[in-house]
């Protein structure tokens, strides 16, 4: 059953690695407003704090396919638990990429909204801007749950640790002595 086991260290490593990162995903969702309290945009948007969206979420997305890609590489994704794991992050990479690219979107479209003329044209530009943003939250919100899931993988197999603990040195067995040789002096 231990070759079926991840080391107990790389398990808590990754769950180590992975918490701040999710916890990060979550923040972000939450504080990455574009909207006021009243849920009206804001008369003047900010390109530099919505570009400031944008680089953060690319940021928490390198880290993301790097844990990843790491993960994926190493012996440890071939097996039951290290494949669901690896589906998890996968999932998280996909996941942020989406976020990141929306929030650039949302960006772009700031940056374009000044030099449109038509009130039209403008309405239609700054429901895209809401779109994209709201859609951007929502990414990293999937993020987050896919990172919670993966440790939540991860806590699961620690209980198989727990059910088939790796004998510690004083608990290896011992080789029998040698059996007798057939011969006598």
């Amino acid at each position: 059953m231990q070759h079926h086991l991840i080391p107990r260290e790389d398990v808590l490593r990754l769950m180590d690695a992975l918490n701040p990162v999710e916890a990060k995903f979550s923040d972000g969702a939450q504080e990455w407003q574009l909207l006021d309290e009243s849920g009206h945009m804001p008369a003047a948007l900010s390109f530099t704090e919505l570009f400031q969206h944008a680089t953060e979420a690319q940021n928490l997305s390198r880290d993301v396919f790097r844990l990843t890609g790491d993960f994926a590489a190493s012996p440890h994704s071939t097996i039951r638990a290290g494949r669901a794991t690896v589906d998890h992050l996968a999932r998280a990479s996909t996941m942020s990429a989406h976020a990141a690219s929306h929030f650039s979107e949302t960006a772009e479209a700031a940056l374009r909204l000044p030099y449109v003329s038509s009130p039209a044209d403008q309405h239609y530009l700054k429901n895209g801007i809401v779109i994209a943003h709201a859609t951007a939250r929502a990414y990293l919100r999937r993020t987050s749950e896919a990172l919670r899931d993966a440790v939540k993988e991860l806590n699961g197999h620690l209980d198989f640790h727990r059910l088939f603990p790796a004998p510690s040195r004083r608990e290896s067995p011992v080789p029998p002595p040698p059996a007798p040789s057939g011969r006598h002096r």
